[in-house]
């Protein structure tokens, strides 16, 4: 679809002036043939809640996997806090958490065990060590769990955990990948309101989910299909002229399905 003006657009930004802590520059990212992101462009500011939702197989992993270092984009440039994903790794992964789907705790290892671990990673020591210990595991409701171990934990405490595990080392953006998918809706609220403390203390936040009513509690959304980005603005903006906000994304998919087929098809 190269050159056409028809193809979906690279979503609408909603940037203002305050400080980007994560810009997004033309990216795309190819998987053998396939483009898995093609040609998307945004910033998000600081101490925002940035939800990233779309159909399956719409890029949105890949693109959460590009911003947190993981794997490196075809073309187009990402920078995290003004540090490139790729020429400053290293540095980037010391200021941002990166939480996926499946995230790794050790089944076998207890709720303390698990967050003693990954901070040992960061060499954090000392009364730091204790007061981390007790301030993510406090808010995260794990206090009275600590000798539980994390194959026995229900998939929400789980999720609690992991991103315990994934803040303890404070970072300035966190990544997360769907974190409340098959979680039961006590938990996912319990999660969000982990989420709303963290936004509160100052920290960036991109999140994708497969539930509409989490991107409700965003203050910024974006929409993607296919691996292009329709959609970025405020929940309220996109449902506008809608009834709800699954109306409006539905509607603004096939809106882009038509242009491509038009596209292909010459019509």
């Amino acid at each position: 679809m190269p050159g056409s003006n028809n193809r979906p657009a690279g979503g609408r930004s909603d940037t203002g002036a305050k400080l980007s802590l994560i810009e997004v520059k033309k990216v795309s990212k190819k998987i053998g043939s396939i483009t898995a992101v093609a040609d998307v462009a945004f910033e998000i500011q600081a101490n925002r809640i940035c939800g990233l939702v779309g159909s399956d197989g719409a890029g949105k992993t890949t693109l959460l996997r590009m911003i947190a270092t993981m794997v490196p984009p075809t073309s187009g440039h990402i920078l995290v806090d003004g540090l490139d994903v790729v020429s400053q790794r290293s540095r980037v992964k010391k200021v941002c958490g990166y939480m996926p789907q499946r995230f790794g705790l050790y089944q076998d290892l207890t709720v303390v065990e698990n967050l003693d671990f990954f901070m040992d990673i960061y060499s954090i020591t000392g009364s730091e060590r204790t007061r981390r210990r007790e301030y993510y595991l406090g808010f995260s409701n794990l206090l009275p769990f600590l000798d539980r171990k994390a194959g026995d934990l229900s998939g929400g405490m789980k999720q609690k955990l992991g991103l315990a595990c994934v803040l303890v080392h404070q970072p300035k953006v966190l990544i997360l990948d769907e974190p409340t998918n098959g979680v039961d809706p006590v938990s996912r609220r319990e999660f969000w309101d982990i989420l709303a403390e963290m936004k509160r203390n100052g920290m960036t936040i991109l999140v994708s989910t497969a539930y509409l009513d989490e991107g409700e509690k965003c203050d910024q959304l974006m929409l993607m299909h296919n691996g292009y980005l329709l959609e970025f603005a405020r929940p309220e903006d996109i449902q506008a002229d809608f009834t709800d906000l699954e109306e409006a994304m539905i509607h603004r998919i096939q809106t882009a399905d038509q242009a491509l087929a038009e596209d292909q098809f010459g019509f």
